[in-house]
Order: C-alpha cells, then structure tokens, then sequence
C-alpha cells in the first residue's frame, strides 16, 4: 500500500517526501482533532472498579 501510494506522489524525491510529510501530518491531525475525541467517551477506561 505505501510503495503505491509513494509511485503515485508527484515530483522528483524531495518533493515526493515533503508531500507525503505533509500527508502525514494531515491524517495525524485529523486523527487527534476529530476521531479522537469523537472516540473517547464510548471507550471503557474510565469505569475503574479497584
């Protein structure tokens, strides 16, 4: 899956590395800011029985 995702990046090396830096960054961030938080009230962390 990355090595198709990599051949189908535009440009020579560098241009290819920044773009999927900033691919990265983008799904991290959407990840943190949207799915995250989204997902953390139906987990069960927070119902600690000692």
């Amino acid at each position: 899956m990355y090595a198709w995702i990599w051949r189908h990046l535009p440009g020579p090396f560098p241009v290819r590395l920044m773009v999927a830096l900033v691919l990265i960054t983008g799904v991290v961030a959407l990840l943190m800011l949207v799915v995250f938080p989204w997902l953390e009230p139906m987990l069960p962390f927070n119902d600690v029985s000692v």
